[in-house]
Order: structure tokens, then sequence, then C-alpha cells
């Protein structure tokens, strides 16, 4: 891909703990923004509901915690997508604060038939954009 995909967001409240330093969890919520994000002004699709049959679900995740975020910190999301399958779809993750990394990890998911709970292959038009930025 030639350029990775970038989602920037300050750190909030909720993502933080009593000290107002960023809660492990609360990484992930920026993981799953800027995995939105991607989905919608990339692929033209949403997210984790790729339509109205098809979902993402999480079957595996990972985060690597470098240096603590603090509440206020402005963050840069840093997205890579790796398709793995037709069935599985890989995002990589840096969070960058100022220009340095903060933490790093990776969630991936697989489409299912929601009635079913069943995995399914990717839409074809979601498959083919994706084909298109790898």
């Amino acid at each position: 891909m030639a350029d990775n995909f970038v989602f920037e967001d300050n750190v909030r409240i909720y993502d933080t703990d009593a000290q107002a330093i960023v809660h492990y969890a609360g990484y992930y919520r920026f993981f799953t923004d800027a995995a939105e994000r991607f989905m919608r002004e990339t692929l033209g699709t949403s997210y984790p509901l790729i339509d109205s049959d098809t979902w993402f679900v999480v079957v595996e995740s990972k985060a690597q915690y470098r240096k603590s975020a603090k509440l206020g910190d402005l963050l840069s999301v840093v997205l890579k997508p790796e398709l793995l399958s037709p069935k599985a779809l890989k995002f990589e993750f840096e969070i960058l604060r100022n220009g340095e990394r903060i933490c790093d990890g990776y969630i991936t998911q697989v489409a299912i038939d929601r009635n079913k709970w069943k995995a399914v292959n990717i839409p074809e038009g979601i498959l083919s954009k994706i084909n298109e930025i790898l």
C-alpha cells in the first residue's frame, strides 16, 4: 500500500483511569475507531456491519504498550490492512504521540453471516477494493 491510513484523535476522559492515564483497554478504542474510519472512507462501507447480512467479528487481537498516553494527548493511529484469506482481514496498528510510537498491535477479523454465525467470504465489492489498495 502506497500510504498507510492515518486516524487522529485526542485522548478523552473515558479512555483514562483515575490518574488520567489511558487504561490498557482504551487503546482498543483507538484501534476500533481507526478501523471504522478506514472502512468508511477507503472501502465505502460501515464497520463492523459490512452489509445487511455480513459482519466482521474480531477473532484475535494484540496490543503492546510502550509508553503511556495521557488525557488530552493527540494520538495518530496508523493502520495497515492485510488480507489473510477471502474470509479474514487483519489490521495492524501503530499509535504515535508526536511521532513517537507508544503502542502497536493488531486485530484479526473474519466475515460472518450474521444470521448463521458462520464464516463467509468477504463480499466481492469490498474484497476487490481491499485488493486494489494492497
